[in-house]
């Protein structure tokens, strides 16, 4: 699977399990990955439940999980040219990891 294929089936899995407010940001040569993926989860629970699906479909395929780091209103999961933050709608709003990255994007444009 190439990059574009893997990154609309994480996003298909997360839209199907209820995630929110899902975005991707192409990132090119602008970050550390080439794509990062950005979702809002109903909590805690809900994250970590996202999570094990993600791990139990992925897996199979042949995705790495390099590192998930978690806390209770966030994880972020990374898969090497793929960074996935899965977040409270509270957390998304004091962080606006989007804002970062659309900043990012224009500064090298």
């Amino acid at each position: 699977m190439n990059i574009k294929q893997r990154v609309a089936k994480i996003v298909s899995i997360l839209d199907e399990k209820k995630a929110e407010a899902i975005e991707v940001f192409e990132m090119d040569e602008e970050y550390f990955v080439r794509e990062v993926i950005i979702a809002t989860t109903m909590g805690e629970r809900h994250a970590l439940s996202l999570t094990d699906e993600l791990k139990n479909r992925l897996k199979p395929e042949g995705e790495q999980f390099l590192a998930v780091e978690s806390s209770d209103e966030w994880v972020v999961i990374d898969l090497g040219d793929i960074l996935i933050h899965l977040l409270s709608q509270s957390k998304r709003a004091v962080y606006n990891l989007e804002e970062l990255l659309n900043s990012l994007k224009k500064r090298t444009n």
